[in-house]
């Protein structure tokens, strides 16, 4: 297992740098250092760059139009593009129902949804959780009733994170009511389809990311039925194990963390730097102890996917340390700002100008308190900790 960087692997950073300096505009890179979320159009225009110049898709193998990189250099590439501001890609996408659909779906779809994810030109939204079915997903009650050559889908789902700019969605239903995990199956939903509602549910952020969807007598094809008809729950566990490993956001982590020796270096306290008080400096030592962790967790687990070999347990726990690291920092952020961090973005997803972006303080405190509020789900989305807790202790250590 390959942890320190070779030379053909700085050299490889090397060339990644060069290529977002050459590429990344100031305007796509603005809303990171403002603290404002990225919008579609921008994160489009990137991957489309990305699959333009052979980066896209960057975690897949190349018999799926991917690089192809191995774990290692895919890490390199997430760390150098976040700490560079570049918009992200499609999760959804590229993380998750992207691998769902080129490991179990049909060759037909395969070909048609491959490459518009690589190229950007599709976005999805993930329907899993209703009102009534959080944690225990399996208690879902959305239905999905074969009639002909269609299924009609009846049903809600809620926290369906930017679906309202998507195309797609991709749900969860019960096609066999009487069974439980074994009368699930994954659908392929297009958003604009009649009886499709998407209602918005605002944060306390101001922030206007996570939707209601209900569903009304949706009528969509059964090709869109990705695999087998009940192997959704198997689809979704194969689906969660990748979503919970790149929950541990290493590059947001330590991206954070630099920023916050940035506000402690600049701030000061009777005289002294924030940096220098013992009170500080121990926690900040703490802290970065926790980032260097996290950071052979995840490369472990890219190398244990790439082998094949089942990384659930390790997502799990990626899962929870980078979620709870995530909170640690921000609170230290906001606690080294003081007063500066109050005020908050009145639209997350407007404009990142500068004379909109914040009323007075230092350049280093945009974006701070905005991204600290909506931070505070880190630990609930993507499968709750309590929840990953349980599955660490029935696969670990077989309670």
């Amino acid at each position: 297992m390959q942890f320190e960087i070779d030379g053909e692997d700085e050299l490889f950073r090397s060339e990644v740098r060069a290529f977002l300096q050459k590429h990344l505009s100031q305007e796509l890179a603005i809303r990171n250092s403002r603290g404002y979320h990225f919008i579609r159009d921008d994160m489009r225009c990137w991957t489309k760059l990305l699959n333009q110049h052979g980066y896209s898709g960057a975690n897949w193998p190349a018999s799926w139009g991917g690089t192809g990189w191995s774990p290692l250099r895919q890490f390199i590439f997430d760390e150098e593009c976040f700490l560079a501001g570049a918009p992200p890609v499609d999760t959804g996408g590229f993380k998750m129902i992207g691998p769902v659909i080129m490991t179990f779906g049909s060759e037909a779809m395969k070909a048609k949804y491959g490459p518009l994810i690589l190229n950007g030109d599709i976005f999805w939204g993930q329907g899993f959780s209703e009102p009534n079915a959080g944690s225990d997903l399996a208690s879902l009650t959305t239905r999905a009733v074969r009639d002909g050559d269609e299924y009609v889908i009846n049903g809600q789902k809620i926290w369906t994170s930017f679906v309202e700019s998507a195309e797609m969605i991709f749900l969860l239903a019960k096609t066999d009511p009487e069974a439980r995990q074994r009368g699930i199956s994954m659908i392929l939903v297009e958003r604009d389809t009649p009886g499709v509602t998407i209602r918005p549910i605002h944060d306390i952020g101001e922030s206007y990311s996570l939707n209601e969807v209900f569903f009304d007598n949706v009528r969509v094809p059964v090709e869109n039925l990705v695999g087998e008809e009940g192997k959704g729950w198997s689809y979704a566990k194969f689906l969660l194990e990748n979503e919970r490993a790149f929950s541990a956001e290493w590059p947001r982590n330590n991206a954070n963390l630099i920023r916050l020796k940035s506000i402690l270096n600049a701030s000061q306290h009777d005289g002294s730097r924030l940096i220098d008080l013992p009170g500080f400096a121990s926690r900040v030592a703490s802290l970065e102890t926790d980032l260097i962790a996290l950071r052979w967790l995840s490369l472990r687990a890219l190398h244990e996917k790439a082998g094949g070999r089942s990384n659930l347990p390790i997502g799990s726990l990626l899962k929870i340390r980078g979620s709870e690291l995530l909170q640690k920092i921000g609170d230290m952020q906001v606690e080294a700002l003081g007063s500066y961090a109050n005020y908050v973005y009145l639209d997350p997803q407007g404009s990142p100008e500068i004379e909109s972006a914040w009323v007075s303080g230092p350049d280093y405190a945009p974006g701070i308190m905005a991204d600290y509020l909506y931070r505070r789900a880190t630990t609930v989305y993507g499968g709750a900790n309590e929840v990953q807790r349980t599955i660490i202790a029935r696969s670990f250590l077989e309670m």
